[in-house]
């Protein structure tokens, strides 16, 4: 948080979502950072998730592969090939904006 707290722009607020892995522990808020966990069982609040799920659905389900190496190479080509396209990264991980007064 302390990392993410220096790039922030001075004058502006960053809110960072996590969802709730093990390894995403609590950490303290930084003046212009806030830390905003999803509920339990909601990956479809997580942007992530989306991008992962848009990825297995479109280029790495119902498929064979001979060897790690090929696992790599297709998940590589795939990341790849969607990092081209933020029209489509923004269209799968927008999401209505809410009132975050609500949540805090």
């Amino acid at each position: 948080m302390e990392e993410i707290s220096k790039a922030v722009p001075e004058g502006r607020h960053a809110v960072v979502v996590m969802d709730g892995a093990l390894w995403h522990q609590p950490s303290l808020d930084q003046d212009n950072v806030t830390m905003l966990k999803l509920p339990p069982y909601s990956p479809e609040l997580n942007p992530a998730e989306q991008v992962w799920q848009y990825l297995k659905q479109h280029w790495l389900s119902n498929r064979c592969f001979e060897s790690y190496d090929a696992i790599v190479d297709a998940a590589c080509d795939a990341w790849n090939a969607l990092c081209n396209e933020t029209n489509l990264i923004r269209s799968i991980t927008q999401r209505e904006r809410c009132d975050l007064s609500v949540i805090f």
